[in-house]
């Protein structure tokens, strides 16, 4: 078990992460939707890659503490680094959409 700080209390943050398989990975799920698409008449489709997005709530102290956290967060648990890249945006959890 890691040990992590104690945030409650502090401002509420929503981090919404997205997964995608790197470039140079076979994407059979993206290749089977893009065929699907093709099928459907949208013919204009190029390429698709089918990923994961995925939204945390969590409390920091600020807002670089908070980033540090998820980006520990991604690379350890939620994005295989060596065949998938994410990316993510915070959002105060008072502006949810």
């Amino acid at each position: 078990m890691v040990d992590s700080p104690d945030y409650r209390g502090n401002p509420a943050v929503i981090a919404r992460v997205i997964v995608t398989p790197k470039p140079v990975v076979n994407d059979p799920q993206g290749l089977t939707v893009k065929q699907g698409l093709t099928l459907l008449g949208f013919r204009e489709v190029t390429d698709v890659r089918v990923g994961k997005y995925i939204e945390v709530n969590l409390e920091g102290a600020s807002e670089h503490e908070v980033r540090r956290r998820v980006e520990e967060m991604c690379r350890q648990l939620l994005a295989n680094h060596v065949i998938e890249d994410f990316r993510f945006e915070l959002e105060p959890e008072h502006k949810r959409r």
